[in-house]
């Protein structure tokens, strides 16, 4: 069915499912197994040599991941989509698909912690650089591309500030430098409220385990292809040449624009194992049938979280990126659905100690390393999410001593208020 034409709760509920199956199931049907029975010995080297599709082993393709893959492709407008374990290795497999010892990725500044930590220091360990720009201006990642460079890569909202980086500008410098540019759409919540194919990106990277989970239930992260990437350019002979572990395989001109992600499943799950469960799957495509309904629920409660934080006596600092006083305002009313986010920050009165106090005393908010949750989540990146920073990438990250992430859940937003109260009331604020 061509999903294209339909809307996006649409296609968040029906993508993926089969209705010509024998059971009739209404469900998607979880497959815990490891393993598939071949038709024939002639029928298993047309699979291992990727001459016709089908399931081998479950670490490189499982009917529940497969529907699943789908939907998600289908909300994105992709070619094709692969699920994996977390949204560190969505990003790790993302790169290592397209960069070797010697090549470089130019990065945003505005990066998520373990970001951070993979960039400056596993990739370097394998002889890729990562170059973090100065700053967000376009230009910064232009000054930043040479020969070697083999992606640009960049949050559509970083974490934890909410800053929006121009999408299309720095799409335009990818394109012109003839590279891919790579988007962490975590924040945008499974292409609900960014899409990034419709600014210039080539490659979407998520943390399924936020909004797309949606229960805090299950790890899992995601790749999406948009297939609008020329591989033929010279510069990416890992796609465009003749492939070391599959005979002399072309896959650019075996799987034409499907190119890339083909490789990311046949080499990256093959080599690194970084598959998920078919039961993670499972909660994945489930969660996504209400994706659009979550989110915009916790939008909704994040503005009037926000109202009420902002003049508090016990508030220093209120960082919305849906009030016109934002940074980022401008940009997220472009590139954002609704022009907000689910995610908030604040800088309390007071110390560490007090935001600590606070944190502590909150009921119903939960203490986490968590977003996009069906609860409310207050976390302080400082000491967990960015806690491994040096003080230079902290400042650039824009991560302060006393900044308090909050993502909002499901409940109703004047029970967080009051909670918020309490908090404060505990903290002597």
């Amino acid at each position: 069915m061509d999903y294209s034409k339909l809307g996006f709760a649409t296609r968040q509920i029906h993508a993926g499912l089969n209705p010509s199956e024998a059971t009739g199931s209404r469900g998607l049907a979880i497959y815990p197994t490891a393993a598939y029975r071949f038709r024939s010995c002639d029928h298993a080297a047309r699979l291992f040599e990727l001459s016709e599709g089908g399931n081998i082993y479950t670490r490189l393709q499982n009917p529940t991941t497969s529907a699943y893959e789908e939907r998600i492709a289908a909300l994105y407008g992709g070619v094709g989509a692969l699920a994996v374990s977390s949204g560190m290795s969505a990003i790790f497999i993302a790169i290592s698909a397209l960069a070797s010892a010697g090549d470089n990725i130019v990065a945003s500044p505005l990066l998520y912690g373990g970001t951070y930590n993979q960039f400056r220091h596993s990739l370097r360990r394998l002889g890729v650089e990562v170059r973090i720009c100065a700053s967000t201006d376009p230009e910064d990642f232009r000054r930043a591309i040479d020969s070697r460079t083999r992606a640009v890569f960049a949050e559509s909202m970083g974490n934890p500030t909410c800053e929006v980086v121009d999408l299309e500008a720095i799409g335009h410098i990818a394109a012109e430098a003839g590279v891919p540019f790579i988007v962490d759409n975590t924040f945008g919540a499974g292409g609900y409220l960014c899409n990034p194919f419709d600014w210039g990106a080539n490659i979407i990277v998520d943390s399924a385990t936020k909004w797309i989970n949606g229960h805090g239930t299950a790890m899992g992260g995601i790749i999406v292809d948009g297939g609008n990437f020329d591989w033929s350019n010279g510069k990416f002979a890992c796609i465009d040449g003749p492939s070391e572990g599959y005979h002399g395989l072309n896959f650019r001109e075996a799987f034409g624009n499907a190119a890339y992600i083909v490789k990311c499943r046949v080499d990256g799950l093959r080599d690194f194992g970084t598959c998920p469960s078919a039961f993670d799957s499972y909660l994945m495509a489930l969660g996504l049938e209400t994706l659009s309904l979550r989110v915009r629920h916790q939008v909704e409660s994040t503005r009037r979280l926000a109202e009420y934080l902002r003049g508090h006596k016990a508030v220093k600092r209120v960082s919305y990126v849906g009030f016109e006083d934002h940074p980022s305002h401008r940009l997220a009313r472009k590139y954002f659905r609704f022009g907000s986010s689910a995610v908030l920050n604040v800088e309390l009165q007071g110390t560490v100690g007090t935001s600590a106090r606070f944190v502590e005393a909150l009921q119903l908010c939960a203490h986490m390393t968590m977003i996009g949750d069906s609860v409310t989540v207050v976390t302080h990146p400082a000491s967990t999410t960015h806690k491994q920073l040096s003080e230079a990438d902290l400042e650039a990250a824009g991560v302060t001593p006393t900044l308090l992430r909050i993502s909002l859940g499901l409940e109703d937003v004047e029970d967080i208020i009051a909670d918020f109260e309490h908090g404060f009331a505990a903290a002597g604020l």
